[in-house]
């Protein structure tokens, strides 16, 4: 049995990888001044992040036409069994249902779907496992096994500059939007029940980002991990967060990816955050 990995945009996985591990990517939409632009084919992050600075009014972001999932699964029927399909948090997007929706209208291969209950490169960590797995000959089954056993040591945590993409997003409420706005605090967020909720109040950016990294030694004590920075364009920064992050826990293996345009709507430049799960021995 052959499977397909699936995925959405929102994993931001470089196209190298997917290209090396046949992953297949349907992008999600971010639409700036009334022109529609597939996210990581149409617009790069940091033309995005250009275009969106000032005072503007917010761009609008789109889950994928279920059109489009269609087209994709039908072509993989031709060479493949079965399709396992891993998407942004359902949470936050309809692009997981929209998914399911299209599997039940395309008949002859068997589509599963997965739930990250997260995005960005944390999503990705599921992705590139499944697509390793699927190249090594392992069965559905055995795929979403492996990624439910993930889910109990993926960790991801973040902050943003300004709350109020998030509140006039929709993606966080206005009376949680109001903890950022006392006293400058920067709030650190994360997934929780598959929607981003504040996790603790802290007052700086320095100290959000120390409290972050204070999170990942806890759990790099128990167990070997990966992980991932995740900058909103500041990869400067970024850079010189992963060099004393490496220095500080040597153990883990880090790497460095991006916010892009559809979450880069929600988050707002200047957002920085961690990720991390289990390394695979």
């Amino acid at each position: 049995m052959k499977t397909a990995i699936v995925t959405d945009s929102t994993a931001y996985l470089p196209a190298h990888l997917l290209k090396e591990l046949d992953i297949h990517m349907i992008p999600l939409t971010v639409t700036l001044n009334g022109e529609a632009y597939e996210e990581e084919i149409d617009l790069t992050t940091t033309d995005f992040y250009d275009k969106v600075r000032g005072d503007g009014p917010l761009p609008k972001t789109s889950q994928p036409p279920i059109g489009k999932f269609v087209e994709l699964y039908e072509s993989l029927k031709e060479t493949h069994d079965a399709v396992i399909s891993i998407h942004l948090s359902s949470g936050i997007s309809g692009t997981y249902a929209g998914a399911g929706q299209a599997g039940g209208m395309v008949e002859g291969i068997t589509v599963h779907t997965f739930d990250s209950e997260i995005s960005c490169y944390p999503q990705g960590f599921y992705v590139l496992r499944a697509a390793q797995l699927a190249q090594q000959g392992a069965t559905p089954d055995a795929i979403l096994a492996e990624l439910a056993a993930m889910k109990q040591t993926l960790r991801a945590y973040f902050m943003v500059d300004d709350l109020t993409h998030l509140q006039r997003g929709g993606r966080l409420s206005s009376a949680q939007a109001l903890i950022g706005g006392l006293l400058q605090v920067k709030p650190l967020l994360h997934f929780h029940e598959k929607v981003i909720v504040p996790f603790e109040k802290v007052r700086t950016r320095k100290k959000a980002m120390k409290r972050i990294a204070d999170l990942l030694a806890e759990d790099a004590v128990h167990m070997p991990l990966e992980a991932v920075i995740i900058h909103g364009n500041q990869p400067e920064e970024a850079e010189a967060w992963l060099a004393q992050l490496t220095e500080q826990l040597p153990s883990v293996q880090f790497t460095i990816s991006h916010f892009g345009p559809v979450i880069g709507t929600h988050l707002g430049e200047g957002a920085m955050g961690l990720g991390w799960v289990k390394r695979q021995a």
